[in-house]
């Protein structure tokens, strides 16, 4: 029992996992959910999470992608353990390495042209063979690399791979996988072309297995649709001298019709999720759940910390997960219904700043406090709060249907014994013994009374708690000019 602790410990001190975003783009959901599962797994095996930036892609990074990347992962709560890491700052080392690939004779230089490789992929294609690089400078002699400099020819690096060759690992998700080697395409480039005998820009497949070696990653968990490049990274592993770390392929997600979830689904980036009015808390709560299936008894509804504790790979499922924004809707609605008032007003007042609504949000705290109250029960997300509470902050614009109730019978009687019986103090009490004494002091049917109410208030039929509502313009001394402004459209009719 003592050296199976023992072991147990020795695991959760060498647990090291990654996330490794490309600056090309805002942080798409499906990068986030890769990052949740990598966080979840680090922290539940004590281990770390750390951030690496995979820049290379010089013409397409930029620094504005790096920060999204560094808001998003922040505000979902998923905190790094190191500094991150540029790739950029870390090309004398791919260098160094494919030099050594290269002096070993496991990596060599390719000349061809792109003119060559087209008619070889044609010939292929007219065989019925799969494209692949048929090796064919694999074995050049000096000569003949000579006189390819000569034309002026600029050389790729490329990999060996041996046909032969199988390739399997015991992945995280999905058990033995097994690659054969004559099925990865051929000899891989893992260097762009350069002049003469340089080293040209180190390639994806190639930078990622150096970093994670330096970086001591144990555990590669990322998206199903890498696991193509799984087995020539082992190959890659192999060639350096490294341990492979264990691979775990997580399924991706899907939109409705069942394809991968992409841009014309709509959104898909982190922050146009928060802009929508989704909450951090709801958002990384969903994204646990797309490949993931919580124990009994735990709900679909937790924490990250909570999810950490009970997070193992056994539950990821192989299928790819539908993304239901309906599902999600009703988790964001349960964490903005649970949380505490003043949360909610924090997270809602730049909502309607965003709006144009005018207001001081330190003199106004307390009326603020009380419109997110009255409204916050109903969202399933932040920004509805902005159409559903405009009757607040701006002048009113009546729709059809209370423009016709303003003209119905009784309507501008009821409106003008309500605005004659108002006290001086209005409140929840008083409002109640107005409506009651209009009611029975005119002769009019409680429905008349209640819906003309609600039309002058707040230009429309159907809304937030009536009373509560104008409780709340009677606050700012909206209610009585209101209640003006719907005679005159009574009487207009």
């Amino acid at each position: 029992m003592e050296n199976a602790q023992k072991t147990l410990g020795d695991l959760l001190m060498t647990v090291r996992v990654r996330i490794a975003p490309s600056p090309t783009g805002n942080l798409h959901i499906g990068t986030a959910r890769t990052a949740v599962f990598n966080w979840l797994f680090a922290r539940h095996h004590g281990g770390k999470f750390i951030l690496r930036i995979e820049d290379t892609d010089l013409e397409r990074s930029k620094p504005e992608f790096t920060q999204n990347i560094f808001e998003g992962l922040t505000w979902l709560g998923l905190t790094w353990d190191e500094e991150p890491v540029y790739q950029t700052a870390r090309m004398h080392l791919y260098r160094e390495k494919i030099q050594q690939l290269l002096d070993r004779g496991l990596a060599y230089r390719a000349y061809d042209t792109p003119e060559e490789l087209d008619a070889m992929r044609e010939a292929q294609k007219a065989r019925n063979e799969a494209p692949r690089y048929d090796n064919r400078h694999r074995n050049l002699t000096p000569e003949q690399e000579a006189a390819f400099l000569a034309e002026g020819r600029k050389p790729v690096i490329r990999f060996k791979i041996e046909d032969d060759r199988e390739i399997s690992w015991t992945d995280l998700v999905r058990g033995t996988v097994t690659w054969k080697g004559r099925d990865l395409g051929g000899d891989m480039v893992i260097a762009r072309a350069a002049e003469g005998q340089e080293v040209g820009q180190p390639l994806y497949n190639f930078v990622v297995v150096v970093d994670d070696i330096d970086m001591n990653i144990s555990h590669v968990i990322r998206g199903e649709d890498h696991i193509g490049n799984t087995p020539k990274q082992i190959l890659l592993y192999e060639a350096l001298g490294a341990t492979l770390p264990e691979f775990g392929h997580t399924p991706l997600i899907l939109n409705q019709a069942g394809a991968k979830l992409s841009k014309r689904d709509g959104v898909t980036s982190i922050s146009d999720f928060k802009e929508m009015g989704y909450t951090a808390e709801a958002i990384a709560n969903y994204m646990t759940l797309l490949g993931w299936s919580p124990p009994e008894p735990m709900t679909e509804i937790f924490t990250l910390a909570e999810a950490a504790e009970q997070f193992s790979f056994d539950r990821v499922n192989k299928a790819g997960a539908k993304f239901d924004w309906d599902k999600l809707n009703w988790i964001n609605g349960q964490y903005i219904h649970a949380m505490p008032v003043s949360e909610a007003t924090n997270l809602l007042i730049p909502v309607w700043k965003s709006a144009g609504y005018e207001f001081d949000a330190e003199r106004d705290r307390a009326w603020l406090e009380q419109i997110t109250a009255l409204v916050a029960p109903s969202l399933a997300r932040l920004n509805e709060a902005a159409d559903m509470t405009r009757y607040l902050f701006q002048s009113l614009d009546y729709t059809d249907d209370a423009k016709a109730q303003m003209q119905q019978d009784g309507a501008a009687t009821a409106i003008q014994a309500i605005l004659d019986a108002m006290p001086a103090e209005l409140t929840e009490t008083a409002t109640q013994d107005v409506i009651k004494q209009v009611v029975k002091e005119q002769n009019l049917k409680k429905g008349i009374v209640m819906k003309s109410l609600r039309a002058a208030l707040t230009g429309a039929l159907q809304g937030p708690d009536l009373v509560q509502s104008w409780l709340l313009l009677n606050q700012k001394g909206l209610d009585r000019s209101r209640f003006e402004q719907a005679l005159s459209i009574a009487n207009a009719g």
